[in-house]
């Protein structure tokens, strides 16, 4: 016996009696009305499957027009529950009528026994399909929903701040390709983040990528996506950020980082606006916003030839330059404060203030890097402090290299801090220049910097 509720609706009892006979083995649960003015006050009317509709039910009368207007009324009070319509008389264009206004199915009577059951049975896989599909893009729409509502807060009161966010309110529904710039720890990702929140993908998702994190034998299938046995490791198929990002933001972060041949591909990706998953050959259509940052200064790299010029147009129809936190006034104690107070919360210390000299310190020192720097800085003092009260001792902020190396106490770690921060305050934040002043790779540079959480996310 298969799940279901069938209701049978004729004014023929011989019609009801041998539906009965024969659908009470076939389905949990089935019942019936001679009467179609039931149908009003029929009672969850909502939790039957499938119905089973005479088309005519006046002596004499063979339009179909009550079954007609019976249809729209079931679909009027329980939308998802299936009709198939019955007539003694076939006629075709009552049948296409029937199925415009919401019919399942349209069966003559007399009836075939498997026939009836095949299309029953049909009716109800597929509703129940319906049903799976709807409560996933709920699911969806839910996930989706909670997934972009993450908290993130954009703190200041800095007029060079407010025209940024200006800016970003303006482009924000435009739908055209942004590239956010800045120095490492700015928030480029917290702007992406409120472009697409004021966009009209806003109910859609959100993908960020790291593009430093990416290595270029991955390339394609973390962006692409791959078939299974595309490759040794490619146990299942996978789909890449790009269809993952289907009709919502794709945030594509350091993309100073991609090699020229990694350039190649992802520019024939957003000229095409398709994408192919490795092992496969068929293209596939792909519907983002794309937003792309970086600290790197593009216009520099391609004309030393390590960017592609055509790229850098397609990615920059309009440029979003995020400020350095030294230049935001006095944001830096707003931001301290709000640090501190998520601090102080996360280790039970809610009594937690910061001295006026201690703040005089925060306003005084130049934030290389930025506020990934100051939401470290806060925590380490949060932690290890032992007073109610945050003094300058507590914020250990080594703004060159000799002062480090002339501390007799400092750690092999705190050292490497100050080398890496200083060289990026040098280097006015750019990674590949501090990179060859500190003698090692960008990507080490990288790598340390995302230990040292002062990489910008």
């Amino acid at each position: 016996m298969a799940e279901g509720s069938i209701l049978i609706i004729d004014d023929n009892k011989s019609v009801l009696s041998a539906l009965e006979i024969l659908l009470q083995f076939e389905y949990e649960k089935v019942n019936s009305i001679g009467n179609p003015n039931q149908i009003p006050s029929y009672p969850d009317l909502e939790t039957v499957d499938v119905v089973l509709l005479d088309m005519n039910f006046s002596a004499g009368v063979n339009t179909g027009n009550e079954g007609l207007y019976w249809l729209r009324e079931i679909k009027k009070r329980s939308p998802n529950t299936a009709v198939i319509m019955m007539t003694a008389y076939g006629d075709v264009p009552l049948a296409v009528s029937a199925l415009k206004e919401g019919a399942s199915d349209f069966i003559l009577k007399p009836w075939n026994n498997d026939k009836l059951l095949i299309t029953l049975k049909t009716v109800i896989d597929l509703r129940k399909s319906r049903a799976e599909v709807d409560q996933l893009k709920k699911k969806e729409k839910q996930l989706k929903q909670v997934f972009n509502q993450k908290q993130q807060y954009i703190i200041g009161n800095s007029k060079i701040l407010h025209r940024v966010l200006d800016l970003t309110a303006k482009v924000a529904k435009a739908d055209v390709n942004v590239l956010i710039t800045g120095e490492n720890g700015t928030g480029k990702e917290l702007i992406a983040k409120e472009l697409h929140a004021k966009s009209n993908r806003s109910n859609e998702v959100f993908i960020s990528v790291d593009m430093g994190a990416i290595s270029e034998s991955l390339f394609e299938s973390e962006l692409f996506g791959h078939l299974k046995g595309a490759f040794t490791d490619a146990r299942e198929d996978r789909v890449g950020k790009f269809e993952a990002a289907d009709g919502g933001t794709l945030f594509l972060d350091e993309i100073g980082n991609l090699s020229l041949a990694m350039q190649a591909k992802l520019l024939s990706a957003i000229q095409n606006r398709t994408i192919v998953r490795v092992g496969s050959n068929t293209p596939v259509s792909i519907n983002i916003r794309l937003i792309c940052a970086t600290n790197e200064n593009l216009e520099q790299m391609v004309a030393n030839g390590a960017f592609r010029e055509d790229l850098l147009y397609r990615i920059n129809t309009i440029n979003i330059q995020v400020p350095p936190l030294r230049d935001r006034d006095k944001d830096v104690l707003t931001l301290a404060e709000f640090f501190l107070k998520r601090f102080a919360h996360k280790y039970g210390k809610p009594k937690l203030s910061i001295h006026p000299s201690a703040q005089q310190k925060l306003l005084n020192y130049s934030w290389p890097g930025n506020i990934r720097e100051l939401q470290h800085t806060i925590e380490r003092a949060v932690i290890l402090s032992d007073s109610t009260s945050l003094m300058t001792t507590d914020f250990l902020l080594k703004t060159t290299t000799k002062e480090v190396l002339d501390t007799n106490t400092a750690t092999l770690e705190e050292m490497e801090h100050i080398l890496i921060v200083n060289a990026l305050s040098q280097q006015n934040g750019n990674y590949t220049a501090a990179a060859e002043q500190l003698g090692i790779t960008r990507q080490t540079l990288y790598n340390k910097l995302k230990k040292m959480n002062l990489n910008d996310k």
